[in-house]
Formats: C-alpha cells, sequence, structure tokens
C-alpha cells in the first residue's frame, strides 16, 4: 500500500490541491513541511494528528520540516477563531517557541537534515521591514483576493484587524521562504487552514511562475462519534505535556471511547499495519465487552507520546484501581490518578471524610455505605464510622484514598 493509500485508509486526508500533482512529487522523495503555532506553552492531542502525518511521510522516505511559528504566533491565526485573539508578549511566546520545539525533536527524526529540519519562521519574519513586506509580497495579494478565504469571510462581520488579516500572506511566505531554502514542494496542514495553504501556492506560482510544482494538502478535522471535536475533554484539551496531562489520564481518556471511535483513532494515531488493525477490529466487535479496541488504542497512543515504559505503568495503575489494590501505587502514581484531591483535617473520622470528599451525603449516608460494607479505606475494607484518620493510617504519610462502592473513588491529603 502506497501512503497516499494508507492515509486514506486511515481517513486522515480532507483535500489536496491537485491530487495527481500529489501523488506525482510524492512518487520520488519529496520535502515536506508543517507549522505549528506557540500559542500555548504545549501541544494538544490535535496537533499529534499533524505530527504523526510529518512522521508517516518520514517513514514513507521523505524529508520533513517542522516548522515552529516563532514569528506568526506574535500575530495570531485567525482560522477558527469567531473574535480577535489576545496578543502575547514577546517573552511568553519565546518560551512557548522553545517548548514547542522540544515536544518536536521528540516526536521527529532530526539526526540528519536529509531526514528533518526544525525550524523558527522569526528566522526569517523576524528581520522583514514594513517597506519589504509590502513591496516584496504585499503587491501579489489582492484585497478581493483575501476578501474570498473563508478565514476571513467568516470574519467580516464580527470585525478583523489588519493584524489578522495580513497572517494568510505571513504564512505564504513561510512557504515560498522554505521552497527556495530547503526545497519545500509541499505543505500539509488542518483543513480549517487551507485558505492559508493555497495562498502560499498562489505566491510561489506568480512569483516563480505557474510551472512550479507546490502543492498542499489538509488533513481533517477529527470528530467524536458524539460529533464533539476530537481532543477536547470536559476539562479541556489533552496536552502532549506529561504535567499537563498526565500518561494515565490520556490512556484513560481513549479507554472510555466508544466502540466505534476506538477503531477509528487506532486508524488515525498508530502505526499498526492495516492486517492488524483489521483484525484488532473483528476482534474487538465479536466481544466489546473484552474492550480490545480500547486497551489497543489507549496503549498505543501512550506508548506514542510518553513512551513504552510509561504506557505500561498507565496499564498498571489502570488494574490497580480496578482490583481496588491502590497501595501498589506509587506515590507520584497516586497525583496522576486523582487530579483533584482535598485537604483534610488531622483526626477527622471516617464518617466525616467520606462527607468531605463528596462520597456521601450526610453521616446518615455514610454510616449506611459503612455498614453496607461498600468502603475501602487505602485498599481495605472499613466499617467504623467513628475511626479518626490522620498521617498515621495514610499512603506514604500524606494520602488517604477512600473508595465507595466499585467506581466511586476520592483522594484526600494531609
Amino acid at each position: 500500500m502506497n501512503l497516499i493509500d494508507d492515509l486514506n485508509y486511515r481517513g486522515l486526508i480532507q483535500q489536496y490541491s491537485n491530487e495527481e500533482s500529489v501523488k506525482r512529487l510524492l512518487d520520488s522523495k519529496t520535502t515536506v513541511y508543517c507549522g505549528f503555532d506557540p500559542s500555548a506553552g504545549s501541544m494538544h492531542l490535535g496537533n499529534y494528528v499533524m505530527i504523526s502525518l510529518l512522521k508517516r511521510f518520514q517513514r514513507a522516505g521523505h524529508r520533513v520540516v517542522a516548522l515552529v511559528g516563532g514569528a506568526t504566533g506574535m500575530i495570531g491565526d485567525p482560522s477558527g477563531k469567531s473574535s480577535e485573539r489576545n496578543l502575547q508578549t514577546k517573552e511568553t511566546l519565546e518560551k512557548n517557541t522553545a517548548s514547542i520545539k522540544a515536544q518536536l525533536e521528540r516526536y521527529i527524526d532530526l539526526s540528519d537534515p536529509e531526514k528533518g529540519i526544525l525550524v523558527s519562521n522569526y528566522e526569517w519574519l523576524g528581520s522583514l521591514s514594513m517597506i519589504d513586506f509590502l513591496r516584496d509580497y504585499g503587491k501579489y495579494f489582492s484585497i478581493n483576493y483575501m476578501l474570498s478565504k473563508e478565514i476571513v469571510k467568516s470574519r467580516l462581520e464580527a470585525g478583523i484587524s489588519f493584524t489578522e488579516f495580513a497572517y494568510q500572506i505571513l504564512q505564504s511566505i513561510d512557504f515560498y521562504h522554505l521552497h527556495h531554502e530547503y526545497g519545500v514542494s509541499m505543505q500539509i496542514g488542518g483543513n480549517d487552514q487551507w485558505g492559508n495553504l493555497t495562498s502560499g501556492l498562489e505566491l510561489i506560482r506568480k512569483i516563480d511562475g505557474e510551472g512550479e510544482e507546490v502543492e498542499c494538502m489538509t488533513a481533517k478535522l477529527l470528530l467524536r462519534s458524539d460529533g464533539k471535536k476530537f481532543g477536547k475533554s470536559e476539562k479541556g484539551a489533552l496536552f502532549l505535556d506529561g504535567k499537563l496531562t498526565s500518561p494515565y489520564a490520556l490512556y484513560q481518556y481513549f479507554m472510555n471511547v466508544t466502540d466505534e471511535d476506538a477503531i477509528r483513532f487506532l486508524k488515525v494515531f498508530s502505526f499498526l499495519p492495516r492486517e492488524e488493525i483489521e483484525e484488532i477490529a473483528r476482534d474487538h466487535f465479536a466481544n466489546p465487552g473484552a474492550r480490545i479496541g480500547q486497551k489497543k488504542v489507549a496503549y498505543e497512543v501512550t506508548k506514542d507520546i510518553h513512551g513504552e515504559e510509561a504506557a505500561k505503568e498507565a496499564i498498571a495503575m489502570t488494574e490497580a484501581l480496578f482490583k481496588g489494590d491502590v497501595r501498589s501505587l506509587k506515590e507520584e502514581e497516586i497525583e496522576q490518578v486523582f487530579d483533584t484531591k482535598t485537604h483534610l483535617e488531622e483526626g477527622i473520622l471516617l464518617e466525616d471524610a467520606l462527607i468531605a470528599l463528596g462520597l456521601a451525603s450526610s453521616k446518615r449516608e455514610a454510616r449506611t455505605f459503612l455498614q453496607g460494607n461498600s468502603v475501602l479505606l487505602n485498599g481495605e475494607k472499613a466499617t467504623d464510622p467513628k475511626l479518626p484518620l490522620s498521617k498515621d493510617n495514610a499512603l506514604y504519610g500524606r494520602y488517604l484514598i477512600l473508595r465507595r462502592g466499585k467506581k466511586n473513588y476520592a483522594l484526600g491529603e494531609f
């Protein structure tokens, strides 16, 4: 299976500037680039779709260029935004740019410039004067052409500043610069980037001539089966930084997707061959209760983002909670498993702790749960409502893990 067929099988391609030309470019070694916005200190799971695309191009023998928007991040991409972005300080952007670069270095093979290159567009846009910007590039963009772009049209009623209006020109300059500096012939991006990507093609062809073979391709916007944007949880984006979204939290996200999404995400995120994915799908739907698809996609994504050891630890933590064996958890693993914790006073009674941690609504209800043997304290059955709790009976001298029933866990801390 060639690269394009594989990407189509995985549901990754939305549209091409010219399908036949893209396929022709990919028949031999081609240099492909994708840009990443340093609007935050960490990329999220949606960004990882594009990172994984670059990895697929690399594995197919192509060279990739990962670009961090050190300059364009100062402006703000209007794509997919209904209102003007808040401009970040230069110091914040420099910090974010360094963080995004470090993340890209983890995932993309940069051991050889013939395989991969990492750049920031501040290198060439940072020194571009307004006169040069208007004289050398602005003259190639008509107002009518720029207004026709969906990213601009969607903002006309609410209003768009000249700053964000001109963003598409800056991204076009990136493509032009990389085409001449590194021989980039194709740009990829999310489908909301279509207007920016095609503007880059126009600039190159207007300056270098219509015969210049450059193309672009966009990836589909991934949605869950319920229609919600992929990569978003109730608490916000799922970040690639393990300090912001722990490996355990990432693993749990995929463990809780629907059966259909489990197989779909396995295609999108994993590097497993088609034959293996089809076999997993058959086994999964033959016995959905075994959650074969969820377990496989959760492991593969966590492994690829955080490493094999972190993925195995996430499995061990999941099993420990399922079995109620919380004493086997390491101190740092407890922090991962419970994203919220409640401070408890020394000497608090067990019945009061159940209320404080939200596991019971009253002392009467707490006693009912305790008498019914449905409460575990640090993995062991607890029945005495008047049991005083302190650091002496806490895990690692700090933590109290209470479980009511099979799934209701809460963490208290002294």
